[in-house]
């Protein structure tokens, strides 16, 4: 519309929002309204193309909805430490009532080079022998342990796999500063990245020891959980949901984080429900790409009525049985990876051998 100029609507109407999107041209824009007076820049935010017009304004500056990065309304600089980041910002102007938005006159969209972070490297297994990582999701006091027999299972199958010349290592969730998952995939498929959102926004988010266990050093993962009310404990699940950027890059970019890796489970409580909670364990760790070996668990439960917490302590604490079963469960499990390493690893998935369908974001570009 005249010349270099469109029309992209009604002033008095465009005024009521602060921010908004719109489009001129097929260009996604991010109009705003302050004052009565409008700026507009490009939609698509320069961190994973976030949609601009739909954040929030925190003064003159555009908040991105999806990972909060901020750029000037008017003129698409970042923000003050930011500024060589920016987004294309348009000419606008108000005539006879209507907002008019020069595209062809835009600012060049400028990124400042960021480091990755060191999780986002190449998977590509290191030489050496196999290596097998025990994840303790138990809840305790970090200064007053008690005693757990999940734990204690844990252990005993890390010594097994010690003595097939595995190198091995404990992490115990207790011990970790992490934050729960606070939603991006519910923003949007391609707001969950990897590495996850918050492990590259908070340097003191310390769940990125669990991220390079699983996807760089590990070959083997043995998962060890107490049952709470008939589910594993709330720590593995605070854990699995920060695992779903793990998953998620499945979903969004057909690639294979988890490549030739083992899985299994040590589950350990004074109430039933052993096998719905290793169905959960099983089918959230398929997910993310993991192996199992034959028989990938090992279990223990009084029953529902065995309140003596002081007896629970002693059937699994004194039980020859159990011990050497947690033993055999690494040694299975090791095997397994032993032969898997031997073989080309899966880097990419057919569709309908796990979601038959692609991505669909049903969302305009930003």
């Amino acid at each position: 519309m005249d010349g270099e100029w469109t029309d992209v609507g009604s002033a008095e109407v465009l005024a009521e929002r602060e921010l908004q999107r719109v489009v001129a041209e097929a260009v996604p824009i991010a109009l705003s309204c302050v004052g009565g007076t409008f700026g507009a820049v490009h939609s698509a935010c320069n961190h994973v193309g976030g949609p601009l017009g739909q954040g929030t304004l925190a003064g003159d500056y555009i908040v991105c909805p999806w990972h909060q990065w901020k750029f000037h309304r008017q003129t698409g600089i970042g923000e003050p430490g930011y500024e060589a980041d920016a987004v294309p910002s348009f000419p606008v102007k108000v005539e006879n009532g209507r907002v008019l938005v020069n595209i062809k006159a835009a600012t060049k969209r400028t990124r400042k080079p960021h480091q990755p972070h060191p999780l986002a490297r190449p998977v590509s297994r290191a030489e050496g022998p196999v290596r097998v990582v025990g994840l303790s999701t138990t809840a305790m006091q970090k200064d007053a342990p008690r005693y757990s027999g999940s734990h204690h299972l844990l252990e005993s199958a890390l010594a097994a796999a010690k003595a097939q010349g595995c190198e091995t290592q404990l992490i115990k969730l207790s011990q970790l500063q992490f934050r729960a998952c606070e939603g991006f995939y519910s923003k949007s498929a391609r707001a969950c990245t990897w590495p996850c959102s918050i492990t590259q926004m908070d340097d003191k988010d310390e769940l990125t020891e669990v991220y390079e266990a699983l996807v760089h050093w590990a070959d083997v993962v043995l998962i060890a959980t107490p049952i709470r009310w008939g589910q594993a404990s709330s720590l593995y699940f605070k854990m699995a949901e920060r695992l779903n950027c793990v998953q998620n890059q499945v979903t969004t970019h057909d690639r294979v984080l988890i490549q030739n890796k083992v899985a299994s489970f040590i589950i350990v409580g004074g109430q039933d429900n052993v096998q719905g909670v290793a169905g959960q364990m099983l089918g959230f760790f398929a997910e993310l790409g993991f192996h199992f070996p034959q028989f990938p668990y090992i279990a223990h439960s009084r029953g529902w009525s065995a309140e003596d917490m002081e007896n629970n302590v002693a059937a699994v604490r004194d039980s020859k049985e159990l011990h050497e079963g947690a033993g055999h469960l690494a040694i299975r499990a090791v095997e397994l990876a032993r032969r898997l390493l031997a073989t080309d690893p899966a880097v990419a998935v057919e569709r309908g051998g796990r979601k038959a369908h692609r991505l669909i974001d049903n969302l305009p570009p930003a």
